[in-house]
């Protein structure tokens, strides 16, 4: 199954839903970096303002997804469900683009609060801050407007966790041609995902 795939382990010992998620993120960002650089930008609302960094952070999507696992020792799983709270919360705001302003606070925040509705035990806020090169009083805004983003909207039922994994393990394919293609495991039409299969904007 995809699920078993994604939450095992590289040869490094690093899960694989990591390098594919990061993988995928990264190429949203670098798609929508491309686009900013050709167009007149328009002042960013206050959703977008939330999450944008002063400057672009020195430290690559890949190795900050590594050290927010390396330091929060949280389960695979979150990064699956994180990604779904990522999906949900540009649905939602849909003028706002994953970009390399923006990207860390958004990751960062989107396992925090996988991480919390998740496990049974977490590291609070001010670690969590520290882990992601930020403030403690800018953590806790970013969680409380991620909240209000997603809409408190949470849960993830297996049906939902599924289709995200077989998004996940298209982009493995993507990365890996000569891996067979899996047949993805989409919501039911009892229980369809958040975004009506998926936000374009991550998965384009």
């Amino acid at each position: 199954m995809a699920e078993a795939f994604l939450l095992g382990e590289d040869p490094t010992g690093t899960p694989r839903v990591i390098s594919i998620l990061s993988s995928l993120v990264q190429r949203a960002a670098d798609r929508n970096d491309s686009l900013a650089a050709g167009r007149i930008q328009s002042p960013p609302n206050l959703v977008a303002r939330a999450f944008l960094s002063p400057a672009k952070p020195a430290i690559s999507i890949r190795d900050y997804l590594d050290r927010i696992f390396l330091y929060s020792h949280c389960s695979p799983s979150c990064y699956v469900v994180a990604f779904i709270y990522l999906d949900r919360f540009l649905h939602f705001h849909p003028s706002l683009a994953v970009d390399s302003f923006n990207v860390h606070r958004l990751l960062i925040t989107a396992v925090l609060t996988a991480v919390k509705f998740m496990e049974d035990r977490f590291y609070d806020n001010a670690y969590f801050a520290r882990v992601g090169g930020i403030s403690l009083a800018e953590m806790n805004y970013l969680e409380v407007d991620f909240l209000f983003g997603v809409r408190f909207e949470l849960n993830v039922t297996p049906i939902v966790f599924t289709s995200y994994c077989s998004i996940l393990q298209r982009e493995v394919n993507l990365l890996n041609p000569q891996i067979p293609p899996r047949m993805p495991c989409l919501p039911s039409e009892e229980e369809p995902c958040s975004n009506n299969c998926h936000n374009k904007q991550l998965t384009a």
